[in-house]
């Protein structure tokens, strides 16, 4: 089995952030490959099916970014996982909007939700990080981060989740590069 969490702020304030796309990404997740509905699980909401034939279990942490951790700990302990079976979802500001990198292990670049995680899971689990773009300053982040998505990126948004749900059983099956350059091609095609 397989633990893939998306990383958000619970409660209809916080729905529409570009902080809650790891959120919206296990939600497109569930919606395209027939997840059963959220349930209250491990401080969180979960759903298990399969991708690829690959067990999966989707979280989406009810503690606030800033202990995800918490969540994410309890779901891998309960199905007595390591690090390794763990994908985490997440906004990403270094990256420009609507771009995605997969990796694995490294630091949390000032991302809170990441920086719990690793406090109580270490550090070595794969990341899909998902680029809301910097908005060029650093006093204007926080408004950045925690501002809806503008009416001119909805579709583009739409357009991302759909296709990141569509392959996501490439992440399921470990194929990380391959996830990455068929989810670029299909960018390049909208674009």
């Amino acid at each position: 089995m397989l633990l893939f969490a998306g990383l958000g702020n619970p409660g209809p304030a916080y729905a529409g952030h570009r902080h809650n796309v790891g959120f919206m990404a296990v939600d497109a997740i569930a919606a395209r490959h027939g997840f059963p509905p959220w349930r209250a699980r491990f401080q969180g909401l979960a759903a298990e099916g399969r991708l690829g034939g690959v067990p999966v279990l989707l979280l989406k942490p009810m503690t606030f970014m800033n202990e995800s951790g918490r969540a994410v700990a309890e779901a891998l302990r309960f199905r007595k996982l390591g690090p390794s079976a763990l994908t985490v979802f997440y906004d990403e500001l270094d990256l420009p909007p609507f771009r995605v990198r997969v990796k694995t292990g490294g630091g949390a670049a000032g991302h809170n939700g990441i920086r719990s995680i690793a406090a109580h899971v270490g550090p070595d689990f794969r990341r899909v990080r998902i680029g809301i773009g910097h908005p060029g300053t650093r006093d204007r982040v926080t408004a950045h981060v925690l501002g809806n998505w503008a009416k001119a990126e909805e579709a583009q948004l739409c357009a991302l989740l759909s296709d990141l749900a569509d392959l996501a059983p490439l992440l399921a099956a470990g194929e990380d590069a391959r996830f990455m350059s068929d989810l670029a091609l299909r960018q390049q095609e909208q674009a």
